[in-house]
């Protein structure tokens, strides 16, 4: 074993959000190989959490028992595959992507630079922005099992929705994904991201601690139209606080605790659901143990 591992290591270091508890292991792989020896070692019980850049994730106070594998800085290959597609490890920051297949001529990537995470968050819920969602591009993925084998399947494998993936039985993470984009015949996919990234950083707190979009969109309808139309435009429950930028982002202050957005998180579907009669669904992945 070449990576490093850390014992108790605070997951609030880890998280966009900057709280949550320790993980009782938390390994971050010198490579790929590193990364298939390690898991092959680990006892059959043992459950891993593996996370990138850990958006989308919200770690409760109490922290995480087993492992926690973070992919970021280890699996990062990219590189062009075919006429119009590309190749990417899990650990690749979607941004990285989507400006990467914009250099390389591709249009339809660009929504990839409005998702906070790496290729392997993106393919375990389906991410997307703009109107893009991950799972429409894919055409093959690489999968790793416990035993440490590893195999690309089709996407026909997997059933996917919106922000919803069903995975294979047996298999324990993603490694790498092959995607598939279409030529920018109109010389205009770069132009498009960089209009894309222009408005989410005036209608988005971007550069606040934050998960992203907090909950899904209902069918027909915005979360933060719904959120805003109740009055909950800037409410705050110790130092969390629903954004006044954007009200389906919630932000942290310095010193928040997983607690408090936990609470949040559930006073505004509360209120949501009285006033409107929608539920909210999170978005975010809620893991962990409650201190």
């Amino acid at each position: 074993m070449s990576g490093q591992l850390l014992i108790n290591e605070p997951l609030s270091r880890h998280t966009s959000w900057r709280v949550g508890g320790p993980a009782d292991r938390y390994y971050e792989p010198a490579g790929r190989d590193d990364l298939v020896d390690f898991v092959r070692g680990l006892p059959q019980s043992e459950p891993i959490l593996w996370i990138g850049l850990g958006s989308n994730l919200l770690v409760r106070d109490g922290g995480v028992r087993g492992t926690v594998i973070a992919l970021h800085g280890a699996l990062e290959e990219l590189q062009r595959h075919g006429d119009a597609g590309i190749h990417a490890e899990a650990g690749v920051h979607c941004a990285r992507m989507a400006k990467y297949a914009t250099g390389e001529g591709l249009a339809g990537a660009g929504f990839f630079a409005g998702i906070p995470g790496t290729v392997g968050g993106a393919l375990a819920m389906n991410a997307g922005a703009h109107g893009g969602e991950t799972w429409n591009h894919v055409h093959e993925v690489e999968v790793l099992y416990r035993d440490g084998r590893s195999a690309w399947l089709p996407r026909s494998e997997f059933r996917y929705g919106y922000r919803h993936v069903e995975w294979p039985q047996g298999m324990v993470g993603f490694l790498a994904a092959r995607f598939g984009f279409t030529p920018d015949t109109t010389g205009t996919a770069a132009q498009d991201m960089k209009q894309w990234l222009a408005k989410r950083k005036a209608t988005q707190p971007v550069g606040k601690p934050s998960a992203g979009s907090t909950f899904r969109n209902p069918p027909g309808d915005h979360a933060a139209r719904l959120i805003e139309s109740c009055g909950l435009k800037g409410l705050r429950l110790g130092g969390a606080q629903v954004s006044e930028l954007h009200a389906n982002f919630i932000i942290t202050d310095e010193g928040a605790l997983a607690a408090d957005v936990e609470a949040l998180i559930a006073q505004v579907r509360g209120v949501v659901r009285e006033k409107t009669g929608i539920e909210l669904i999170p978005e975010v992945r809620v893991v962990g143990e409650v201190a």
